[in-house]
């Protein structure tokens, strides 16, 4: 390695010791070795340093070569993110590699992209101002913007062309702007201004649109035990949720669930442009037979991805699966540091690790002048499913939509195992606000109403376990098969399922309202003295099974087969 720098003193894992290492500051990026290993300087005496290697140290020996960067750890951010696989770095590997080796880099320096000129000569731009664009794909048109602290006059603008990421497109109160611009992961990029959270991400899934909404710009955490469908949830939420773009993080998790990621966004299309869903999805890829230090890093580089993307105007969406596997990192690494562990082994500085990475969310006003978003939907995989445990409780803490899986209804084949116990969003009342002036003025009871019947059955249901549910009077055993309409006819959903695998807002509602008719329609017949075992006889599985026969917009079929249901059952005597 030229020119010659520092020497490795001691390699503990990840851990590695640097003497004689001069002008170094706290998370410089260093080279170590002769492969070039990449880590960050984590503790600096004098001239020794300390580093945290984010790939494998293997090799590595007492006396190797080692040199400052001088610069934090950074993601280059420009064309060709999107449809793109990358390491927790950043760095682009192909579909086919399990991972990249030591000290390896593969940037395609020499693609071209066509780049087109929106700033004039002469024209006083400032930071996150636009000065071109580039045709990324048929369907996505990639905004170059002038980064942030650039302002002044254009200079210079490239003419219409060809260029490379390292190209120089505009010159901009005499700094250089090429297509591609590195920002420092670990620092959130500048906005001008947040805004409030009021309008919605759509997921289509109804268990979560309906009862735990989610709003642009906020957070939410999925915690479940082993076997409760988190990856399946956040797979769902990836293929049809309405953001722009979104930022797939695989930190630590089985490498064949990545390649079940990959293959579901290859071969879905997108609805909004007919093209496979993978051309506006970045995948970072950091399972768990990769450099464990990497992982780390890699829910900051997802992070960096997605708030890049916001500046340009768009909703954003980052999906970490899960952050579990990433406070299991940075516990493995503080244990080699000697740092003094707290609840569980977990470094002091957990929760407020959570807090900042978490924070980085929002909805805003970009520098330069347009509405843009970042949503952070993480999962968090508690150890034997006990959410009392130091990662899911902090996070509970941080986020403003908690969608707790359970295991009993995922062994019940209950899928989205989202349980209405522990599960909250704090955002429903923003959220009702904007169905409200949309016109959907039923749904904030409606959702009150539907919470309220799966509470009480989820207590009579203690009590018919005990003494048979013949034995409950009539009006409660009304309340329990309410509830299993509920249950099966609206929230229950089939990944699976061509129909049911999106819902559409539309039809949510019309399902939740069919099912809310239904219920009181029972208890008219319970009125009129028709006895709760001749309304139990009755066959409601074509009520179940519409949520899976009628297209995912077709909101008419279902309210035709609402209405058939009550004319059948009002027929009863």
């Amino acid at each position: 390695m030229n020119p010659p720098g520092g020497r490795v003193r001691r390699v503990n894992g990840s851990l590695v010791e640097i003497d004689a290492l001069d002008r170094v500051a706290m998370l410089d990026l260093v080279e170590v070795g002769e492969r070039g290993l990449l880590g960050e300087v984590i503790s600096v005496r004098g001239t020794r340093a300390t580093a945290e290697v984010h790939e494998y140290t293997g090799g590595l020996r007492v006396g190797a070569p080692a040199r400052s960067l001088h610069n934090p750890l950074s993601a280059r951010l420009g064309p060709g993110l999107l449809g793109g696989v990358f390491d927790g770095l950043l760095r682009p590997i192909s579909h086919a590699a399990t991972f990249l080796r030591p000290g390896e880099t593969t940037y395609d320096d020499d693609r071209v992209w066509p780049f087109r000129a929106k700033a004039a000569l002469g024209e006083t731009v400032g930071a996150g101002q636009l000065l071109g664009v580039v045709a990324e794909g048929p369907a996505f048109e990639h905004r170059v913007l002038a980064p942030p602290g650039c302002n002044g006059r254009v200079d210079w603008i490239a003419p219409d062309g060809s260029y490379t990421v390292d190209d120089r497109v505009a010159v901009v109160g005499g700094n250089d702007v090429q297509l591609a611009q590195s920002w420092p992961v670990r620092r959130a990029r500048p906005s001008r201004r947040r805004l409030s959270n009021t309008l919605p991400l759509i997921t289509g899934q109804r268990v979560l649109d309906l009862l735990y909404p989610v709003a642009l710009g906020s957070t939410a955490a999925v915690p479940g035990g082993f076997g409760t469908g988190k990856t399946m949830l956040l797979q769902q939420v990836a293929k049809w949720c309405d953001a722009d773009v979104i930022v797939y993080v695989g930190c630590g998790e089985r490498g064949n669930e990545m390649a079940d990621v990959l293959d579901d966004l290859a071969r879905l299309d997108d609805p909004r442009t007919g093209r496979p869903l993978s051309e506006r999805t970045v995948l970072i890829a950091n399972t768990s037979n990769m450099p464990v230090m990497a992982r780390e890093a890699s829910i900051y580089t997802g992070m960096t991805v997605a708030e890049y993307f916001r500046d340009m105007g768009l909703d954003a969406v980052v999906i970490a699966d899960s952050t579990s596997r990433w406070a299991e990192a940075m516990r493995e690494f503080s244990s080699r540091t000697g740092e003094l562990p707290a609840e569980e082994g977990y470094p002091a500085g957990l929760a407020s690790a959570l807090a900042a990475f978490y924070e980085r969310a929002g909805r805003v006003e970009t520098q330069g002048g347009e509405e843009g978003s970042v949503t952070v939907i993480a999962s968090v995989s508690p150890p034997g499913g006990d959410f009392t445990e130091p990662v899911t409780a902090h996070t509970q803490r941080f986020v403003r939509c908690f969608w707790t899986l359970d295991r009993d209804l995922a062994y019940a084949r209950h899928y989205p195992a989202v349980s209405w116990h522990g599960s909250f969003s704090r955002d429903a009342d923003l959220l009702a606000r904007w169905r409200v002036e949309r016109g959907e003025d039923t749904w904030p009871a409606s959702r009150a109403r539907a919470l309220s019947l799966l509470a009480e059955a989820d207590r009579l249901q203690s009590l018919a376990e005990l003494v048979g549910s013949s034995a409950l009077p009539d009006r409660e055993r009304i309340v329990l098969l309410g509830a299993r309409l509920l249950r099966e006819g609206v929230l229950q959903q089939s990944a699976l399922s061509a129909n049911d695998g999106f819902c559409g807002p539309e039809k949510q509602n019309a399902l939740l309202e069919m099912a809310l008719d239904l219920y009181d329609c029972l208890h008219e017949l319970l009125g009129r003295g028709v006895s709760a075992a001749t309304i139990e006889e009755q066959d409601f599985s074509d009520v179940i099974r519409v949520r899976d026969t009628t297209a995912g917009d077709d909101a008419d079929a279902v309210r035709t087969a609402g209405a058939a249901a009550r004319h059948r059952l009002e027929g009863l005597r």
